[in-house]
């Protein structure tokens, strides 16, 4: 009769050849792992130094951040925003920061209003005459709509679609033929969570947003064949000033921060997000917290209970917002 001894001895002696051969195998993947990922953060940096980057809306919020997060991994950077007393101010602050040393180009801005077409074709010249080419083009400018939509005037819609479709739409086709010629080139459009899906009072930044996801998206596969990388980064709620300078139904200024942006992301670690995604070559990425990840997913899984879900949400924001 076998003994409760042996039959425990027994078990942890296959417990222990089991152990045997588990062990090896998962420390080696981990290893196998931690040098695919190390492989990619260094193709990724290679990738990233010496090109030139252009970059809209640079004088705040994202816009700003991600000028760091360029600046820091060693590329040379065109600024570009409304503002050139505020681009100016971000170039000293970027020679001031700890790494600069370690970038030795001479970052360059141009201010123009990406409402203004012409201006934009104009900006796009300056662009190239003054680097040779773009590498990388960050679409990032863009303004925020708070308001009913039986109460905005179409001109507010009009704003909106000039400033956050049209203007990188027109920025994107000035920069593109040099890119098609050189064969090389990345583009990235900032667009939002809510250019894939729409939320209640957010109708023509919603609308502009997904005007930008579906131009990009077929604009990458356009280009796919002159080598030409597109990146869509959706970002979620992102603690800047957006809701605060956002327009109203009449076009006057919102000026309040919404809780939602107040407790969104940092815009410092977003523009991290952008930099790897960038640095990746990725397709698209979708940087946002559990609640607007989930909306998206009940969208398109769900579309019946998203918009029970939302006409609550509408009923909702009316009653606290009088709206």
């Amino acid at each position: 009769m076998v003994t409760v001894v042996a039959r425990r001895n027994c078990h942890r002696g296959k417990l222990m050849d089991l152990a045997a051969v588990i062990l090896p195998l998962l420390f080696g993947s981990l290893g196998v792992y931690s040098l695919f990922w190390l492989l990619q953060r260094m193709r990724a940096r290679a990738y990233l130094k010496d090109v030139v980057v252009v970059i809209t809306g640079a004088t705040s919020g994202l816009g700003k951040e991600c000028a760091k997060a360029f600046h820091a991994a060693g590329s040379k950077l065109v600024l570009c925003g409304r503002n050139g007393e505020r681009l100016q101010d971000l170039l000293r602050e970027l020679s001031a920061t700890a790494g600069h040393s370690k970038n030795p180009h001479k970052h360059h801005t141009v201010t123009f209003d990406l409402s203004d077409t012409k201006a934009i074709v104009s900006a796009a010249q300056e662009i190239l005459k003054h680097t040779g080419h773009v590498d990388i083009l960050i679409n990032n400018a863009g303004i925020s709509y708070r308001g009913t939509i039986a109460d905005t005037v179409v001109e507010v819609d009009r704003k909106v679609m000039e400033t956050n479709y049209f203007g990188p739409v027109t920025l994107t086709k000035a920069l593109l033929p040099s890119m098609i010629k050189r064969r090389q080139g990345h583009i990235v459009a900032i667009s939002s969570v809510q250019g894939k899906i729409a939320i209640p009072f957010r109708s023509a930044y919603a609308a502009s947003k997904h005007a930008t996801q579906a131009f990009f998206d077929c604009l990458r596969a356009e280009v796919e064949q002159y080598g030409l990388d597109v990146t869509v980064v959706s970002p979620g709620y992102i603690q800047t000033n957006l809701s605060l300078n956002a327009i109203t139904g009449d076009g006057s200024q919102y000026g309040m921060m919404d809780k939602t942006t107040s407790q969104g992301q940092g815009a410092a670690e977003v523009a991290q997000e952008v930099l790897s995604a960038v640095g990746k070559r990725k397709k698209e990425v979708l940087v946002a917290g559990l609640t607007p990840s989930l909306a998206v997913y009940l969208r398109t899984l769900f579309p019946k209970l998203f918009f029970t879900f939302m006409a609550a949400r509408a009923r909702k924001e009316r009653k606290n917002k009088d709206l």
